[in-house]
């Protein structure tokens, strides 16, 4: 989350993974909401500038972009657990 900040990285995180966790019907506790906000930030940024070349900007459009990508990676950890 580049411009941002780590306190601002830290909200954005926290609001984006209890986001998530609302849409993907889950119930993490504070700390792994943070946890997945950051990194679903990260891995999803990743991806659009692998893909289009761009990110979106701003803290809105950060924590979109972190809401969807801790999706991502709540989703992948269920497809991981359902084949074991």
């Amino acid at each position: 989350m580049t411009g941002i900040g780590w306190i601002g990285s830290l909200i954005i995180g926290a609001l984006a993974g209890w986001i998530a966790e609302k849409i993907m019907k889950t119930d993490q506790s504070l700390l792994m909401n943070i946890v997945l906000g950051i990194v679903g930030a990260l891995v999803l940024n990743w991806l659009l500038i692998a893909i289009i070349g761009t990110t979106l900007g701003g803290w809105i459009g950060q924590l979109v972009v972190a809401a969807a990508g801790a999706c991502l990676l709540i989703f992948v950890a269920r497809m991981i657990r359902s084949k074991t």
